[in-house]
């Protein structure tokens, strides 16, 4: 899976746009009105294997990372809510889109999580 496939996926989800706040090198995709906004996702560009931050339930998040060795805690984000998946192939593509999906869910407030 590609940078390009999810943007592109992202892009097909309501109220998604692309910001740089962190600067270049790490594409962070919004889900709300500009200027503000709510981080559903963070692609760190250029990396190898293609890294790609999601916001997740806590309890799932758990699942995932000892599911796959290849989801960690959230770089640089809160652990609990967040992963951080390298893309390296050990993870379905449809899995990874689902969990895009969830992220958008969470953030936009279709999904909550009880704390």
């Amino acid at each position: 899976m590609t940078h390009k496939d999810i943007e592109e996926f992202l892009f097909s989800l309501p109220k998604v746009w692309l910001d740089y706040p962190f600067g270049e090198g790490s594409a962070v995709y919004k889900y709300g009105d500009k200027p503000d906004g709510k981080i559903v996702a963070i692609v760190a560009e250029n990396t190898k294997p293609l890294r790609v931050s999601l916001k997740c339930d806590p309890q799932l998040a758990e699942v995932l990372r000892e599911k796959y060795e290849t989801v960690v805690p959230g770089y640089h984000l809160s652990k609990k809510h967040w992963n951080t998946i390298l893309l390296t192939g050990q993870m379905p593509d449809q899995e990874v889109l689902d969990l895009v999906r969830l992220s958008h869910r969470l953030v936009s407030g279709e999904l909550t999580i009880a704390d």
